[in-house]
């Protein structure tokens, strides 16, 4: 079975910073995630004026769009 180990001196400040951004990726990606659902709810249900609508929907397809230029993916990160 592969496996994949990550070693960090702590003692290193660039090595804690690295090793607290991996400890917190998987809070970060649902912190983004939440945002995205956020959005899409707002979209669905919320009771927006058609401006409002609209730059909450940009700022719901530009999330996804920072994301995939990114070559990050909520399915792959959460899921």
């Amino acid at each position: 079975m592969p496996k994949a180990i990550l070693e960090y001196d702590l003692e290193e400040a660039a090595d804690r910073d690295a090793h607290i951004r991996a400890v917190k990726s998987l809070d970060m990606a649902i912190a983004l995630w939440e945002m995205d659902q956020y959005l899409r709810a707002e979209c669905k249900y919320g009771e927006l004026s058609d401006d409002a609508y609209t730059a909450t929907e940009k700022a719901r397809e530009k999330l996804r769009e920072i994301l995939n230029e990114n070559n990050l993916s909520f399915d792959e990160l959460i899921h």
